[in-house]
């Protein structure tokens, strides 16, 4: 069933991506997941290759492209195991920030090197004690004499190591109302009172560099806040629909990928009585299974892609299909896990390396508990 008109442009520039990460990234994966991060000269690779920010304007020196290049993009990173890379939440999360919201000064400082893959973004929403409860951050932010002081700790920040720009959600200690008194501001790296803590071990997306940072009496000029002053939760808000549909189809490529292991496992595997495991009525209804759910999920996926591609607002169906098809992700892993034998104790088996990088799905963007309360509001309940 095909949902989503990719055009021979399309095509092409999937092609192009499919052919850079064979040579550039699977040769490295394993010590990109050893090392817990992913270097610079790899960022850099992917921009100058027209490949990062693909939905960013000419002028800026982005392909000006539609949210299709966004789903390529993902689906060919989760094609090559690079689940636990950081470039969509770069590309589709954080640079759309400054995209929509940046003054043109802002705009012209930052973009261009964003696509180029010189600038590295990182969003820092979540503190220690508020998680998918944006309106309970403690981080401040006081503006006076053309400056804004930071104050407080942002953490399990994505890109928080690499990162050469961070967009740092904060309240204005002043303003009672949590939704009136939040505020985004640009910080750059090497800023005064901006610092790095420890990079954090995860249990999967191994590639991802994850941090926490510190901001202490850290000063920026004014002009790096994005919008206005007390707009930052409706921000926030208004992204969060792209943000969450990235995580839908990371949920549906990851699930896929766990399938095709899965099935070229099964063909060469030994079952019973000399026959693959493919041939074992046991493993054929499981897959046939897991196949079905695969593919409810994408053509759910691929229809929300292209109802956002029209620039329409799918707050319950996206908030359903985050929940619904992340869980679906984590089931799959699960199951396949089941047929592996003694190879599931190999962290470097696809499967493996799935299974850990989908529990975390349900859980960022939004917990898959909130989803269902988000959901349950739009609903009228």
């Amino acid at each position: 069933m095909r949902i989503l008109d990719y055009t021979t442009e399309h095509e092409a520039f999937r092609q192009r991506l499919r052919d850079h990460l064979a040579r550039e990234l699977m040769p490295r994966l394993e010590e990109f997941e050893s090392c817990h991060a992913v270097p610079r000269d790899f960022w850099r690779g992917l921009g100058r290759a027209g490949f990062l920010c693909t939905g960013v304007e000419k002028r800026y020196g982005g392909l000006g492209g539609d949210f299709l290049y966004s789903a390529i993009v993902c689906g060919e990173m989760f094609r090559c195991h690079g689940s636990g890379f950081g470039v969509t939440l770069h590309s589709d999360i954080v640079v759309p920030y400054i995209s929509s919201y940046g003054s043109p000064a802002q705009k012209d400082a930052w973009l261009p090197g964003a696509v180029l893959g010189d600038i590295i973004t990182a969003v820092a929403m979540t503190e220690p004690g508020a998680g998918s409860d944006l309106a309970s951050m403690q981080a401040t932010a006081v503006e006076a004499d053309g400056h804004v002081t930071l104050n407080g700790v942002k953490t399990f920040i994505s890109n928080g190591v690499n990162c050469g720009l961070v967009i740092v959600a904060a309240r204005d200690p002043e303003v009672k109302n949590p939704h009136e008194a939040i505020s985004l501001y640009v910080v750059e790296e090497n800023t005064p009172g901006f610092s790095r803590g420890r990079r954090l071990e995860k249990m999967g997306m191994l590639a991802q560099d994850t941090a926490e940072l510190f901001f202490t009496n850290c000063r920026v000029p004014v002009e790096n806040r994005l919008g206005e002053k007390g707009l930052g939760f409706k921000m926030l808000m208004e992204k969060l629909q792209q943000e969450r549909l990235m995580c839908v189809l990371m949920g549906v490529y990851l699930a896929e990928r766990v399938l095709e292991a899965l099935i070229a496992h099964a063909r060469t595997a030994p079952g019973q009585n000399g026959k693959p495991l493919a041939k074992e009525q046991a493993a054929q209804f499981a897959i046939v299974e897991m196949s079905a759910e695969v593919k409810l999920g994408k053509v759910f996926a691929e229809t929300l892609v292209a109802a956002h591609a029209r620039g329409e607002k799918a707050v319950e169906d996206i908030s359903i299909a985050k929940y619904w098809c992340t869980e679906m992700a984590k089931r799959v892993a699960d199951r396949a896990l089941d047929f592996l034998g003694t190879e599931a104790f190999n962290n470097r088996h696809p499967i493996v390396r799935a299974w850990r990088d989908a529990r975390v799905m349900s859980i960022f963007a939004g917990a898959n508990e909130i989803m269902k309360i988000v959901a349950a509001r739009q609903i009228g309940l």
